[in-house]
Order: structure tokens, then sequence, then C-alpha cells
């Protein structure tokens, strides 16, 4: 009996995988594109946040640049793409968080927030507008620019998985 369902199953997985209009396609990186999709631009962010990090905008654009090269397989052009990502770094701020005795922050927390215009030109219908934010938190005996430096890749990293996710993964 068990070598009867054994073969049953290898038989409904052989027909399975033989039948011409079952098809899934897998994607290891998490994209759900278009075949009709074959080039992305990703336009420089301006820091339009009231604390400004002057390295910021120049950081996060790349990221996003090299997140796209190394997750998908189109090609960028420098405008004009299928794909187009622009937009501006809104916030970029330091707020105490975990208050204890006395009213002293025991942690700080850095946050950057960044709005995404996504304009899908080969369907329309998959174009957003959105806010994106993550943050970092530090030890409030240190100071922003002490930390700066550790924190801002990990957030911008977190941001372009985010943007990724809902532009590309379609989560």
């Amino acid at each position: 009996m068990r070598k009867k369902l054994v073969l049953y199953f290898l038989l409904v997985v052989f027909l399975a995988g033989v039948a011409p209009s079952c098809r899934i396609n897998y994607s290891f990186t998490g994209a759900n594109i278009s075949p009709a999709v074959k080039t992305y631009s990703v336009y420089y962010f301006p820091n339009r946040a009231r604390l400004v990090n002057p390295t910021l905008s120049q950081s996060f654009t790349e990221a996003l640049r090299e997140k796209l090269q190394r997750q998908t397989s189109l090609n960028e052009l420098a405008e004009d793409g299928d794909l187009i990502f622009e937009g501006q770094v809104t916030g970029y701020e330091v707020r105490p968080m975990s208050i204890q005795k006395d009213d002293m922050a025991a942690l700080n927390r850095l946050t950057v927030t960044v709005r995404v215009k996504y304009t899908n030109n080969i369907d329309p219908d998959q174009s957003l507008e959105q806010t994106f934010s993550a943050y970092e938190d530090f030890d409030s005996t240190s100071s922003l620019s002490d930390v700066e430096d550790g924190l801002v890749p990990d957030i911008i990293t977190k941001l372009t998985e985010d943007i990724f996710n809902a532009t590309l993964a379609n989560w």
C-alpha cells in the first residue's frame, strides 16, 4: 500500500512538472518583476531634512542603485528607465528614548525618513509614492557625531530593503 502511495505521489509530481499550463516562477531575490521591464533609473535624492548629514543623500542614492543592481537583472539608465526611483530625504533627527530617573534618556534614536516616488512606466498601476523611515538606537552617553558613521549605513540598509520590498517584491 505504501509503495502505491509513493508511486502515485511521484506520478502526480511528474505530471504537474510536465503540464505546459502549470508554470511557477521562483526568485531567490524576492523580486517580482514583469518580463517587459528591462531598465531602471535612480535619481539623486536631495536632503531636505532640517538636520543635514552632508553625505547622506549620496550614500542613500548609491545604496539604492547597488541594491537594484545586486538583486535584479535590470539595466540601469541615467534617466527614463522602465522603473524610476526618485524622491528626497525629508527627516534626519535624534530623539531621546527610554527615559530613566531624573528625566535623563538612557538611549537616543537616530531616525532617517525618505519620501520615494516609484514610477513603473510599463505597468502604471504598480507606481506608488510613499514615505519610509528607519532608525537605530544608541547610548545617550555617546554623541551623535561619535556614532553617526556606524549607524547611518545600517539605517540606509533598512530603508533600501523596505523600498525594494514595497516596489519590486510587492510585499
